[in-house]
């Protein structure tokens, strides 16, 4: 049997989950971080984007729009303000957002501002990666 760490994802309105898996793969802001059992004590920030967790050979996926990445050396914990599992994500929303975010970037007179049109361009494209590696993942 492979080693283990404990894992909680939790969002905002809920724990989204809670177990044992082999690795977290997810994306931080310095760039993905990879977290396997014994690893050492970690803070980190992690931007809009997936939370892979690897479990008897199989991968689950998560969306966070951001949030804290915290390793102990027996746990694993995110906080996250906004969470789903990859297939909870909703894909027309997402496709909206985006082509809605890149219309202000694109519009000099939007209302919106520049900063905040980027701030859901990015949380919109990392949704449709989330999505669209939980497809392939199924299909293997």
């Amino acid at each position: 049997m492979a080693m283990t760490i404990h894992v909680d994802i939790v969002s905002a309105e809920e724990s989204i989950y809670s177990g044992l898996v082999e690795a977290v793969i997810a994306s931080a802001q310095e760039g993905e971080v990879g977290i396997y059992p014994r690893h050492a004590p970690l803070l980190t920030r992690l931007k809009a984007g997936e939370v892979r967790l690897l479990k008897d050979g199989k991968e689950e996926q998560f969306y966070i729009s951001g949030g804290i990445l915290e390793v102990q050396p027996h746990i694993v914990t995110i906080l996250a303000d906004t969470a789903l599992r990859a297939d909870d994500v909703n894909e027309a929303a997402a496709l909206e957002a985006k082509v809605s975010a890149e219309k202000a970037l694109s519009d000099k007179s939007a209302k919106l501002d520049f900063a905040e049109a980027q701030v859901q361009l990015a949380e919109a494209m990392a949704q449709l990666r989330a999505i669209e590696r939980a497809r392939k993942t199924r299909k293997h």
